[in-house]
């Protein structure tokens, strides 16, 4: 008799993107003529860029013939590949990576949600508070999490929570964790974290014998120059951190699917008897050899493609149009007397609802009131009433964007005559009249 892992059935029935998209939908359903704004965390609106386009072109004629052709490719990635990220994106920092350390993978939340195979299914966590779902759900799956209570909170988590009153730094845990989540840029509070604050959390894992488990999804968008964009820009990272990348948003490849993973050879855990330190970097790469076939040829071309001249310019243009956005949003948000964070160093805003409003009931009055959907905080977390925006989800041709103009709220559809704009535009007036009485301000 086949038996079913039982701890599938602790977990909340719906992932948070599936939550929000089955209330989006029917809300569509009895509105079929409104047009929705999509402003919750997700996929992004702009066009891979032409390097990109150039480079996915030319894998696809490989494959076309018979001395081009690639089958399956390295479980680790094309050594070409490997070389070009770390030469691009750790060499110019000062970090030592081998290419054998790299392992590139179809985005990093595969294996952000895989890497706890390699430490045993009893060692403790501890994940920020709000936090990316991802981290907190595998590790329900595999039995790690423990059991979970009333308040949403998993026995076997340390939450650590990042909120106005620490100024969104968490705090160290006052007892030993084995792993610890950390994601930097921050999914979703938009905030980033200094190399002073990096090294105390480098150190604690170091002295605890821990592993953090670092993801640096965003770390492209970093804008300020003093901000750690890898962990291993700190002094002994190597011996305590697995690092994940994505070009999901830094390039757009949601529909690519391309990322890598850091291992480093220093990495080591040790056994039950405590009488052996394994290496990861070998149990990581056994790992993929069993369970991934790689990533595609075309996208690791495609990959390849962005760290080009051309690409690397391209690319630099596409995050200047999002970080963009996601100024005036913050500009505009702030001037109305919203408390708002993050959007300097990452695509993503962290709002507090007006009179502390249920993030859910704001979520509400945004769809309903202004056909706009952001992601409710109380899908991160144990958070007090916040939102999310995403500014990688504003504009794109012929798709509805959300701009925010130095006059006020407005809303504006690319590709759409102004007539339309203004038809609806209307229907975002009963929610500015509603942040209008809160706030006493004028919102044009």
């Amino acid at each position: 008799m086949a038996l079913i892992n039982e701890h599938f059935q602790k977990l909340s029935k719906n992932y948070l993107f599936a939550d929000i998209a089955k209330k989006v939908n029917a809300y569509k359903a009895t509105h079929p003529k409104a047009t929705v704004i999509s402003l919750g965390i997700g996929d992004v609106t702009q066009p891979l860029a032409p390097a990109v386009i150039e480079a996915m072109h030319k894998a696809v004629d490989d494959m076309a013939t018979k001395e081009g052709f690639h089958g399956y490719g390295p479980e680790q990635g094309y050594l070409w590949l490997r070389e070009a990220i770390v030469k691009n994106d750790f060499l110019p920092r000062g970090v030592r990576i081998d290419p054998s350390e790299v392992f590139v993978n179809d985005g990093a939340k595969s294996d952000t949600g895989n890497i706890g195979e390699l430490v045993r299914w009893d060692n403790s966590m501890a994940v920020t508070d709000p936090i990316y779902p991802v981290y907190i759900d595998s590790n329900v799956m595999n039995g790690r999490a423990g059991t979970i209570n009333e308040r949403g909170e998993w026995s076997n988590v340390t939450y650590m929570p990042c909120n106005e009153e620490n100024q969104f730094i968490p705090q160290i845990p006052d007892h030993r964790v084995d792993m610890i989540y950390l994601c930097y840029p921050n999914n979703p509070t938009g905030m980033v974290i200094t190399k002073e604050e990096l090294r105390k959390w480098v150190n604690f894992a170091l002295k605890n014998d821990a592993i953090i488990f670092y993801d640096a999804a965003y770390q492209a968008y970093i804008q300020d120059d003093s901000i750690p964009h890898s962990i291993y820009e700190i002094k002994g990272a190597r011996k305590c951190a697995i690092e994940f990348h994505s070009y999901s948003k830094t390039a757009g490849f949601t529909g690519v699917r391309c990322g890598y993973t850091i291992v480093p050879k220093d990495l080591t855990a040790i056994t039950l008897d405590g009488s052996e330190r394994i290496p990861l970097n070998p149990l990581w790469d056994r790992r993929q050899c069993t369970k991934f076939n790689g990533t595609s040829y075309i996208s690791q071309r495609a990959a390849e493609a962005i760290y080009t001249p051309e690409g690397k310019q391209q690319i630099k243009e596409t995050i200047d149009y999002y970080m963009g956005n996601a100024r005036l949003m913050h500009e505009t948000l702030t001037r109305l007397g919203m408390r708002v964070y993050g959007g300097v160093n990452a695509p993503y805003l962290w709002v507090k609802t007006p009179g502390n409003t249920p993030s859910w009931k704001f979520f509400e009055e945004m769809l309903y009131g202004a056909q706009v959907v952001c992601t409710p905080g109380v899908l991160r977390g144990s958070t007090p009433p916040y939102f999310t925006l995403d500014a990688g989800r504003i504009g794109g041709p012929k798709r509805p964007g959300f701009r925010i103009q130095d006059s006020g709220l407005k809303i504006k559809f690319p590709g759409y005559s102004s007539t339309k704009c203004k038809i609806i535009q209307k229907k975002a007036v009963p929610l500015q009249r509603k942040l209008k009485q809160r706030y006493h301000k004028k919102i044009v």
